[in-house]
């Protein structure tokens, strides 16, 4: 199994004491979608998967979620957090055996998500007077974040029955920084519309592919990915959805091979596992 490089109370002291500087942002990868982005004023975590929920639903199946990766820290230990956001419905970003924890670990955290999983959202126990209900187009600020939401194709661009999207990426703004995590996507006609005008400083990307005949549900591939990048040119790509579950990643040497012909100025970033990164201007 991979172990973070940082995890236990190492890794939730680095994030509870860390000193940011105004201006920049520190970002952790919690493994999968995981990150938590610290600012001057607050910290966000988006699409944390940190428990074995997933294992255990699938174990004995024809698609076990046997873990890559050992999780860096557990949602009960997380009490400094100020925001967190779920893509969408699927365990590894809207976990049962995380979020609960979480939100009662740090009582004062918001939950943004999707407003077609408010319900779904009430029967794992989260409570609703805590929520932020997003759709594509929502806009709004807590703790010196500005979220945007635009929608995700998890294979398609998905609502339910009021037209609410059920997949959701995020543009994140704060200290002066835009960043964009896509939750589970691929890269759709039309996504470089909803990003929209301004540069972007990092680009979050699932890497992993789409293989539905296995019940792997669409996301980007690493060249897909790279290409989405060259088109938006954000100054950094980051690679996540990987090295977590065997049945379902790719070695992350395949996006480094792609990121080969990112043009000038977009610089490609893997992160390990619990590692610290710091975006300055």
């Amino acid at each position: 199994m991979i172990e973070p490089i940082c995890h236990g109370p190492q890794l939730l002291n680095a994030i509870g004491y860390a000193t940011v500087s105004a201006g920049n942002l520190a970002v952790w990868w919690l493994g999968q979608s995981g990150f938590v982005i610290k600012s001057p004023k607050g910290t966000l975590v988006i699409d944390p998967y940190l428990s074995e929920h997933l294992t255990k639903k699938y174990e004995h199946t024809s698609k076990p979620h046997i873990r890559m990766t050992q999780a860096p820290c557990r949602g009960h230990e997380l009490k400094t957090i100020d925001l967190v956001l779920a893509s969408h419905k699927h365990s590894d970003h809207l976990d049962p055996g995380t979020m609960p924890d979480l939100l009662a670990a740090s009582p004062a955290a918001k939950l943004g998500l999707p407003a077609s999983l408010i319900e779904h959202a009430v029967s794992l126990g989260l409570p609703a007077d805590r929520f932020i209900p997003l759709d594509a187009g929502t806009t709004f600020e807590h703790a010196g974040f500005r979220i945007r939401a635009i929608p995700s194709a998890h294979e398609g661009l998905d609502t339910d029955e009021q037209g609410r999207h059920l997949y959701l990426g995020f543009v994140v703004e704060a200290e002066g920084l835009r960043l964009y995590h896509s939750g589970d996507s691929l890269a759709y006609d039309g996504l470089t519309g909803w990003l929209g005008p301004g540069p972007f400083d990092v680009l979050f990307l699932p890497i992993n592919g789409r293989d539905p005949a296995r019940g792997v549900a669409g996301n980007m591939s690493a060249a897909e990915a790279v290409t989405l990048a060259s088109q938006v040119r954000p100054r950094f790509v980051v690679p996540h959805h990987y090295d977590m579950f065997t049945f379902n990643t790719v070695p992350v040497a395949e996006f480094e091979a792609e990121a080969q012909r990112l043009p000038a100025g977009v610089v490609p970033r893997t992160l390990r596992c619990g590692e610290r990164w710091e975006i300055r201007p």
